[in-house]
């Protein structure tokens, strides 16, 4: 099983928010009533007495050892055969939070009825022949998708 995942060239970020409102647009995820699954975080670094500002694009890691996969109790969440992503079916979830703990990214979120939604990697389009939405949607090629051989896809 080959392992896709993201990479982040933060030298490239320009901070637009492209990915998160195009990741939004392919989830339906109302920013009012829910938490987006891409954030974008503005870092500050000093420096030799001169503040640098870093951009930073997070969204679940697809973790290899997902913790969030091995703190749910129902298997809501498992390790996609084909991708290696980090998928669910929420319909079995019970809104524990046990997953939300466990991870070290806090990529789970829970909808208003309690059910837990997070990034799976637009693995529908994945499967469709297409980009991650964040992916395609990055002006500047910050985001880029990969597998663990190294080929950029």
């Amino acid at each position: 099983m080959k392992q896709r995942m993201f990479t982040f060239d933060m030298s490239k970020c320009v901070a637009c928010g492209a990915c998160s409102v195009a990741c939004m647009d392919q989830n339906d995820i109302d920013p009012a009533e829910e938490v987006p699954f891409r954030h974008i975080h503005r870092l500050e670094r000093e420096s030799g007495g001169h503040v640098h500002f870093m951009e930073l694009s997070m969204a679940c890691m697809h973790c290899t050892d997902a913790p969030c996969v091995a703190a749910c109790p129902t298997g809501c969440l498992r390790k996609d055969e084909k991708t290696g992503l980090t998928v669910y079916d929420n319909s079995v979830c019970i809104g524990c939070h046990s997953c939300l703990m466990a991870c070290p990214f806090e990529a789970p979120s829970f909808t208003a009825a309690g059910k837990m939604v997070k990034c799976d990697g637009c693995i529908e389009r994945l499967r469709n022949g297409l980009e991650p939405a964040c992916v395609h949607a990055c002006p500047v090629g910050a985001l880029r998708e990969r597998d663990d051989t190294d080929k950029v896809w």
